[in-house]
């Protein structure tokens, strides 16, 4: 048998990490609120980093769940940067002219 605990880790990993839903959960239901965690994570760097969203435009959302999809969530901070490093990776440009956006990789932590 295995402890809350484990049970309660288990939840998690399905709702943030991709993981398989634990016995007595409903898949369906986990995927949906799996992905209603990442659109409000969208959300929370779209309002702190708001450059971030207008350089990726309409795509913000999509582009950031996608990218976030099994990225557990350390901080706003961290997603924000990861997501602009890979953006910048991948080549995606952003709708901007300006570079604004990817100064992300030269800001401190709490600016």
């Amino acid at each position: 048998m295995t402890s809350l605990a484990e049970q309660q880790a288990a939840l998690v990993r399905a709702l943030v990490a991709g993981e398989p839903a634990p016995d007595g959960f409903d898949p369906h239901a986990l995927e949906l609120a799996s992905r209603a965690l990442l659109r409000k994570r969208a959300q929370e760097v779209a309002r702190r980093y708001p450059l971030l969203r207008a350089g990726c435009g309409d795509r913000f959302q999509d582009l950031f769940c996608a990218w976030a999809t099994n990225r557990p969530k350390t901080s706003t901070y961290d997603d924000a940067r990861g997501f602009a490093a890979h953006l910048e990776a991948s080549g995606v440009r952003p709708l901007l002219r300006t570079r604004l956006p990817w100064r992300l990789f030269r800001m401190r932590r709490g600016s």
